[in-house]
């Protein structure tokens, strides 16, 4: 129940941001550049958005032929649909919940999940989802608002984080992946 309202506040508020919602997210662009960098999708690989906004990550990945994107917010899917066009990109995009995909297990060889887990209501949901839909041996490239390790958010953010990190406590390598590698996108002095 506490995850639907999650759902359905997340859904009416980034439908609200989706008019202005570049012009803050694209501060990000060299970091999600470096994320897809490091995730190297192949254009025939089958790649998955999770959380996918108004589309700022396929300005990376036009070599790549098969896109599906799903956000919880259908304007925001809007805006990618119309970027997929500008940039002639074929995108399935679709209303999803993360925490609840609607593919087939081992359907992707790559997800990327850029500035999700942070907002999703239930972190740990979306992760097995990915792990679900992730085939063997395939590739998760996560960019979100973490800190550095030994990093020390500011009082009102660790205050707002309470439930993230409650949440997230010890949810990374439960999920059965083969390997785990974590590597900063962002400077530690950013």
């Amino acid at each position: 129940m506490w995850r639907e309202c999650a759902n359905r506040f997340n859904r009416w508020r980034y439908d609200l941001y989706a008019p202005v919602y570049d012009k803050v997210a694209q501060g990000f662009a060299r970091h999600r550049r470096r994320s897809i960098g490091l995730l190297n999708p192949q254009p025939d690989e089958r790649l998955l958005l999770v959380g996918a906004g108004t589309g700022l990550d396929l300005d990376f990945l036009v070599r790549c032929r098969h896109v599906a994107a799903i956000d919880i917010a259908p304007a925001m899917l809007a805006r990618l649909r119309e970027r997929a066009g500008k940039l002639g990109m074929e995108v399935d995009a679709r209303v999803m919940d993360g925490q609840k995909l609607d593919f087939p297990d081992a359907s992707f060889d790559a997800v990327a999940l850029h500035l999700t887990l942070a907002v999703v209501p239930d972190p740990r949901a979306c992760l097995l989802e990915v792990e679900r839909v992730l085939r063997p041996g395939g590739r998760v490239a996560v960019f979100d608002k973490f800190l550095a390790d030994g990093g020390r958010a500011p009082v009102w953010r660790r205050a707002g984080n309470l439930l993230a990190r409650a949440a997230l406590a010890g949810s990374v390598l439960p999920f059965g992946f083969s390997s785990m590698r974590t590597v900063p996108v962002l400077p530690s002095s950013e």
